[in-house]
């Protein structure tokens, strides 16, 4: 009865509450005198505030308070932590409201609470506010530049980290020796997340038990609770319980403490009512950590053979106006890490500057770091399969880590476990017909018409680990996961995972998986999460970490389920345990069939325990931590092709394939779903998204009409498929699979359309390719962007 569910394209059981509106959302929840919140934010990116006069709005009716940052921090309310460190980083305070200064339009300066929300959303118009604007800075590379304005000022030159990796010396060298170099400056634009679900925080405090509780959309409950009692509130963690609900995606940017969530705690406390807070779409622009902001020159060395021996990186990465929980490892360890890609490259050298601007915080966002490097990496490997007059594919196929050298030792600090690189590239141009979509491109340019074809490959690092390692590196956090297993007397099974699933299918995959280990049907398991006062400590989901980790954490528990059980059936039929057989959903005596008990049987006694073995507890259920030994290495390879309308500048996209290798496929629907999910997104930063700021920090494109998401007409039909190279340190052989999509299709459809203008002798664009860049490039309008040296 082994894998009959694991593999098996089961449509997702919690997609009925979905589908028909009766997901529990936090917004969705009213307690008993319950209270809402409004936030007064700052109309200017830099500004001193000199005086906050809420006298007015303490007058309006129905207005119950105004909170602001001086009164938080007399009442002994902390800075929020960051949660990944450097040596020598600058972290300056963030408090959940300024008191001195707003650094980036939309920082909270004082918060109204009022019987409902449009009563504190009027009164937060009349609390006035008498602002001195400063002189501010948007862009990392201006604020590097001597006399920027400050954005702190205990960091006079905005910097707030260095970070290199890799040896500079043998780059140098092998640059100095070169057959051939290519240099590209390029920009990796800042993103908006927009998740579905806007972020939402409800807290109540309960006077007679001293107890919190807060309900809010976090991808990672415990890690709130931590800093919220440990670091910022300072209240015994076990007076705090988060819990997360159906939650309406996060793509990263709910992994972090936001100031919202500290003020309805302190509001509650305050006024000894439940206060809510749900952002407007407005406010989810200027407060939800961004993404990307990179400014980059790249460059590689090639031999004579064609075989590349060096990469050199140095990046500008912008971290906004604060440090949000794990924004310093972004830029540094999941970005530099992966900057050998699929590649035998010799030596790397990575360096990043990151500066404090005077815009919103920048932090992970689908994929973190990964996608960047796939980004410049995969732009570099096909300006230089030009510069070398070759194929890009044969260039990629020339430079390819060989399945027999692994695991294979990176020179930036990662080893690979496992791969087959040249397969996975043929599958997919064998999916796709290379050759003769070459062909058709060059009949179609005799005609006028202009494809690009984008060829990448690529590798991710997710499931950070191990903790010992991630927090020599600076990480302030454990990389571990928990499970909880518990079998009722019915033999009907409760899991308790520390991840925390907000769109990716948990509640199926998972249950799947313990189906099978258990051979019991799916509908017996019932996945918990989101929780901590239901579930063992657990870091929560980012970092295509959920299923490597989280997973196998509960397949080890699992198996103890299934020891112990053994050892019940033995002691029931009067035979060792050794000679114990787990099959067809029953435990029998190995060559005797007929000797055998149920699931239910078991549990039942484990429970009752009136005829059970003496050294054996009553009950049935295991906790597992698991700690991994190496990240997993998910890998893939990703092919565009798009048509360029050079009267337009229109870029339109005609195909797309991905092959993609995540081990063993455990439900194909849902891993199809992350990956054609993610490919939009990346779809969305390469033709269309942009967070564009003016000088003086405002946001341009913040809101619906200036920012574009791709919609369902700019894309096509996904042509997917998988090969399965297993992990080799993980119980299941599994690796991540829900940021794929997106490390790979951006740097695909750059590809894709850099070939379609080749003809028009351009050879790099920053994104995004909008009709106006793709228009004014071709026809000369302003200069291109760098060729290759």
């Amino acid at each position: 009865m082994a894998n009959k569910l694991f593999g098996k394209a089961m449509k997702r059981v919690e997609d009925p509450r979905f589908i028909t509106g009766t997901g529990h959302y936090t917004d969705d929840m009213t307690l008993p005198g319950m209270v809402e919140a409004a936030m007064v934010r700052s109309p200017y990116a830099h500004a001193r505030i000199k005086k906050i006069d809420a006298s007015k709005a303490l007058t309006h009716p129905g207005v119950l308070a105004v909170i602001t940052g001086q009164e938080m921090k007399d009442a002994g309310i902390n800075s929020i932590p960051t949660g990944w460190l450097h040596p020598g980083i600058k972290t300056p305070p963030h408090y959940a409201i300024t008191f001195d200064k707003a650094r980036h339009v939309g920082d909270i300066v004082a918060a109204v609470i009022a019987e409902n929300r449009q009563i504190a959303e009027d009164a937060a118009q009349l609390v006035e506010v008498d602002y001195e604007p400063l002189p501010a800075v948007a862009l990392g590379s201006d604020a590097l530049k001597p006399g920027a304005p400050a954005v702190h000022d205990d960091v006079p030159d905005n910097v707030c980290f260095t970070w290199s990796i890799g040896d500079k010396a043998a780059v140098d060298a092998a640059f100095a020796s070169a057959h051939k170099t290519v240099k590209l400056t390029l920009r990796n634009n800042r993103l908006v997340p927009n998740a579905m679900e806007p972020r939402a925080s409800l807290a109540q405090y309960l006077k007679a038990s001293d107890e919190y509780t807060l309900w809010t959309t976090s991808q990672n409950p415990h890690i709130h609770r931590l800093l919220i009692a440990a670091f910022i509130m300072g209240i015994p963690e076990h007076k705090l319980r988060v819990i997360a609900p159906d939650v309406g995606g996060g793509f990263g940017s709910k992994i972090y403490q936001y100031p919202e969530e500290i003020i309805v705690l302190y509001a509650a406390k305050k006024l000894g009512r439940p206060v809510k807070w749900t952002a407007r779409r407005s406010e989810s622009f200027v407060t939800d950590s961004h993404g990307r902001d990179h400014e980059t020159v790249a460059e590689m060395a090639v031999d004579q053979n064609g075989k590349i021996t060096a990469v050199r990186v140095d990046t500008i990465a912008n971290m906004g106006a604060y440090l949000t929980t794990f924004a310093p490892a972004v830029p540094t360890y999941l970005y530099g890490c992966l900057l050998a890609g699929t590649y035998t490259t010799p030596h790397i050298y990575c360096h990043v500057t990151a500066p404090f601007t005077h815009t919103t915080p920048v932090d992970a966002y689908r994929g973190a770091g990964r996608p960047e490097a796939t980004y410049l990496l995969e732009r570099l490997v096909d300006v230089m399969a030009h510069e070398l007059g070759m194929d890009p594919v044969e260039f990629r196929r020339k430079n390819l880590i060989p399945p027999d050298a692994f695991p294979y030792q990176t020179p930036v600090a990662l080893q690979y476990d496992s791969g087959n690189y040249e397969a996975n590239l043929d599958k997919a141009l064998q999916m796709v017909g290379y050759q003769e979509l070459r062909r058709q491109q060059a009949e179609l340019r005799k005609q006028g018409r202009y494809l690009g074809i984008g060829v990448i490959t690529f590798i991710e690092a997710c499931g950070l680990a191990p903790s010992a390692l991630v927090g020599s590196l600076g990480a302030q956090a454990g990389q571990w996961e928990s499970a909880l297993v518990r079998v009722m007397p019915t033999g009907k099974v409760e899991v308790f995972t520390g991840t925390h699933s907000h769109g990716q299918g948990h509640e199926t995959a998972f249950a799947q998986v313990v189906a099978d280990e258990l051979q019991i049907p799916v509908e017996d398991v019932v996945i918990v999460h989101g929780d901590t006062g239901r579930m063992p400590y657990g870091w929560g989901s980012y970092g295509s970490r959920s299923a490597p980790t989280g997973l196998s954490a509960i397949v080890l528990a699992t198996r103890k389920i299934v020891d112990k059980a053994k050892k019940i059936a033995a002691h029931l039929l009067e035979a060792s345990p050794d000679d114990i057989v787990h099959e067809d959903g029953k435990f029998m005596v190995k060559g005797v069939p007929d000797k055998a008990k149920s699931f239910f049987d078991i549990a039942l006694m484990a429970h009752l325990a009136h005829n059970y073995p003496a050294d054996l507890e009553p009950g049935l259920e295991a906790t597992h931590f698991y700690d991994p030994k190496n990240f997993v290495f998910p890998f893939g390879t990703h092919i565009a092709v798009v048509e360029v309308d050079p009267d337009t500048g229109k870029v339109k996209l005609l195909r797309y394939l991905s092959v993609d290798d995540c081990g063993p496929v455990i439900n194909p629907l849902i891993a199809d779903g992350q990956v054609h999910g993610g490919i939009a997104q990346g779809l969305g930063q390469a033709l269309l998204e942009e967070a564009v700021y003016d000088k003086e920090g405002q946001i341009l494109s913040g809101n619906f009409l200036e920012y574009t998401l791709p919609r369902a007409d700019d894309m096509v039909q996904i042509e997917h498929d998988h090969t399965v190279t297993p992990c080799p340190h993980n119980p299941l052989g599994i690796k991540g699979i829900g940021e794929a999509g997106t490390i790979a299709s951006t740097a695909a459809v750059a590809n894709a359309v850099m070939d379609a203008l080749r003809p028009f002798g351009i050879v790099h664009l920053d994104m995004p390719y909008t009709p106006e860049k793709v228009w004014r490039a071709i026809h000369g309008s302003k200069p291109v962007a760098q060729a290759a040296d």
